[in-house]
């Protein structure tokens, strides 16, 4: 079922969105080589308990971070951990959830480690163009495929898959909602958009084919062949004057 959000509830939703995107953005600036995810893990953690709310993905399921920091051809949920330190030429896709009032403001950046090759540049800004094609299609009267057709046409124009195995997702008080929201799709087709809905568009861009495999830890989820991958995602409310951002890396 779709929740619609009051004013009351997007205005919440807001701080929560704002609480996520500072966790988010914090953890950026400690993207440097010699750097533990643990250690970026902790920062989002900390900052987030500080501002009065608590981290959406602690235990969830079971899942032991407050962040999930997937690195190079890790697509998403990798663990944080003390032994993996951050190299020089890393992409490193940091998700971040925070839930305030009982809201949930989710969103993903992936961050260059120092300097990287113009191959993986070419990839973060390719994902990072797709979040915003789809972003733009966040419009009462549109679809559903709308969105993910918008993701799927501007990666695909620059020779890239986007991952069919995971999506992104509705998100209000409970961290994964309904709809699912793909990542690719037909103009036209899917659900249809409502003023009061609130969406997690995350684009999952590998540099290879869209084929993934999940490891032994059940959560960390890799590019099949080893491909780079980048993750970007913002949560996005739709009003009857278009799409507004509730996250975002000012």
């Amino acid at each position: 079922m779709i929740v619609l959000k009051t004013s009351r509830e997007l205005s919440i939703m807001r701080k929560a969105g704002k609480i996520s995107q500072t966790a988010l953005r914090l953890a950026g600036e400690a993207v440097e080589p010699g750097v533990s995810t643990w250690e970026i893990d902790k920062i989002v953690h900390d900052y987030i308990i500080k501002m009065g709310a608590t981290p959406s993905f602690l235990h969830y399921n079971g899942f032991p971070a407050s962040a999930c920091i997937s690195v190079n051809d890790v697509v998403i949920h990798g663990i944080p951990h003390k032994r993996q330190l951050l190299r020089q030429g890393d992409i490193v896709s940091i998700d971040v959830g925070a839930c305030y009032e009982g809201f949930h403001g989710d969103n993903a950046w992936t961050f260059p480690c120092g300097q990287i090759d113009p191959e993986a540049r070419a990839l973060l800004d390719a994902t990072e163009q797709a979040l915003y094609r789809g972003i733009e299609q966040a419009r009462p009267g549109n679809r559903l495929g709308d969105i993910g057709h918008a993701v799927q046409a501007y990666a695909e124009a620059r020779k890239y898959s986007v991952v069919r195995d995971f999506v992104g997702h509705g998100v209000g008080a409970k961290l994964h909602e309904d709809p699912s929201v793909p990542n690719y799709g037909t103009p036209g087709r899917g659900v249809r958009l409502q003023a009061g809905m609130t969406i997690a568009i995350e684009p999952m861009v590998n540099q290879g084919r869209h084929e993934i495999e999940v490891l032994k830890d059940g959560w960390t989820i890799m590019t099949k062949d080893h491909s780079l991958a980048a993750h970007f995602e913002h949560t996005v409310a739709i009003t009857p004057d278009g799409p507004v951002v509730l996250t975002r890396l000012d």
